[in-house]
């Protein structure tokens, strides 16, 4: 609790009726709670009765919050007035990217522990970059036409062969699952040596010698991920797993 809102009051005027629960008025009672405040709580039982409130107040919506008095708004507004704002639709963001290599990372080694009884073993990182092109692909393959748009702003051979684009993603997570099972690696070495050496050329090319600033595709079609480094980089590891796989099961 901070010296500026200790002791203070908020009143809240939220939806709660037998049909709907506001979510938003959940949090951003929540949000009032977490700041220090204690919550005058306000339920609006009926859709009549919140349609009196917002006419009353000359608002549109509800959650809607008064501190000493003056109208905040609702929970994107409270959020901004208290100095931590939402992140904008269209804010580029690692978010999504953080997430993903993170889960792959850890399930990785949950998958190195069930098989060799250890986490301390190279097979762990296999897993791992082959479980994170999984779920890269998953991410594209929900809305392969959303990727493919996207996809084609910067990929190099997708814009001289529009069909390549749709057919990335299921490259993709074909290669991370046969990579992942160790199997048909004549199927799987060679998709992800083409599909990662394309795709770091074009965006090394797009960011670096371009200088455009295009969202990435990599997590999917509506990503606000910004093209470069980290695209890059996922690219080369596709291409240093493709290399590396052939040549480790051949030393078996």
């Amino acid at each position: 609790m901070t010296s500026l809102t200790a002791g203070k009051t908020a009143t809240l005027y939220r939806l709660s009726t037998p049909d709907h629960l506001c979510p938003y008025g959940l949090k951003t009672k929540a949000f009032l709670e977490r700041q220090g405040f204690a919550v005058e709580d306000h339920l609006l039982t009926s859709r009549a009765e919140a349609d009196r409130f917002m006419a009353e107040h000359d608002v549109k919506t509800t959650p809607q919050v008064f501190v000493g008095g003056e109208r905040i708004g609702g929970y994107d507004d409270t959020r901004a007035h208290f100095g931590k704002p939402l992140r904008g639709k269209d804010e580029t963001t690692y978010q999504p990217v953080i997430a993903l290599f993170g889960v792959a990372f850890l399930m990785g080694l949950a998958v190195s522990w069930v098989a060799f009884g250890t986490i301390f073993d190279f097979h762990a990182i296999e897993f791992f970059i082959a479980i994170a092109m999984c779920l890269l692909g998953i991410q594209k393959l929900q809305d392969v036409e959303s990727f493919s748009t996207m996809f084609l702003n910067y990929d190099l051979l997708g814009r001289r062969y529009v069909p390549y684009a749709y057919f990335y993603p299921f490259g993709e997570t074909l290669a991370g699952v046969l990579m992942l099972a160790g199997a048909l690696l004549w199927i799987a070495s060679p998709v992800a040596l083409f599909i990662g050496t394309v795709g770091a050329v074009s965006v090394f090319k797009a960011v670096y010698i371009d200088g455009r600033k295009l969202k990435c595709a990599c997590v999917g079609g509506n990503s606000n991920v910004p093209l470069g480094f980290v695209s890059l980089t996922e690219n080369l590891i596709m291409i240093a797993m493709a290399i590396w796989m052939p040549l480790r099961m051949g030393w078996m």
